[in-house]
């Protein structure tokens, strides 16, 4: 299938390669608004900006998007734009050959798991989620919608991270603990308390530094 990838930063690198390891789609090009058209990334040109989709679906036959931006709540975003400008593209998930998925673990579409990612029986995880390099999801916890784990982060059993909430790299959220939604957990964390929504936390044991809205930048 003929995709595009929508960014052309450091995160979608990283997509890339795994698009490219898996090996079941073509990507013919990149959709970045913020540089020109014809600019380079891993030897992908950027076609256009969001708004050019309609055309380049019918001029690349395309079949599938997949969203590689790091921030969830642009990814969130910039995917229901997406899905407004092109209902009939299909958002497809990428996993690398090296995450290792237990059977019947649910992945909502547009996802991405990169190389080494671990994700344990009995998970669940919503449309444009992101788990990371070597980060790990352990059995019975949900992920929300375009929730990600950084590289490194863990879970425990039956834990469940809110919607576009992020646990920061090497974090560590314990057994059946909750992360709010729109919550950001600093890198190397240890939450052994659940955290409310629309807040920053951090620290070892994590506590809650301040609140936060939808789309603060965190990255």
């Amino acid at each position: 299938m003929n995709i595009v990838i929508i960014g052309s930063s450091g995160h979608a690198k990283v997509v890339i390669d795994v698009v490219e390891r898996q090996g079941e789609h073509h990507i013919v090009g990149l959709i970045d608004a913020f540089r020109a058209h014809g600019e380079e990334t891993m030897g992908y040109r950027v076609l256009g900006a969001e708004t050019d989709l309609p055309v380049l679906a019918e001029q690349h036959a395309l079949g599938g998007v997949l969203v590689a931006i790091g921030d969830n709540h642009v990814r969130a975003r910039v995917t229901a734009g997406v899905a407004a400008l092109c209902p009939d593209l299909r958002f497809i998930t990428a996993v690398h050959p090296q995450a290792s998925v237990a059977r019947g673990v649910r992945i909502g579409a547009g996802s991405v798991m990169m190389a080494g990612a671990v994700v344990n029986p009995g998970c669940e995880m919503g449309p444009g989620c992101i788990v990371n390099t070597r980060a790990s999801l352990d059995h019975d916890s949900v992920m929300d919608a375009f929730s990600s784990l950084a590289p490194a982060a863990a879970t425990g059993g039956n834990c469940h991270l809110g919607s576009c909430s992020a646990l920061g790299m090497g974090g560590l959220l314990l057994q059946r603990l909750r992360i709010g939604a729109h919550s950001v957990v600093g890198a190397g964390a240890v939450v052994t308390r659940s955290v409310p929504d629309m807040c920053v936390s951090y620290g070892a044991p994590a506590r809650v530094i301040r609140s936060r809205v939808a789309g603060d930048k965190y990255l």
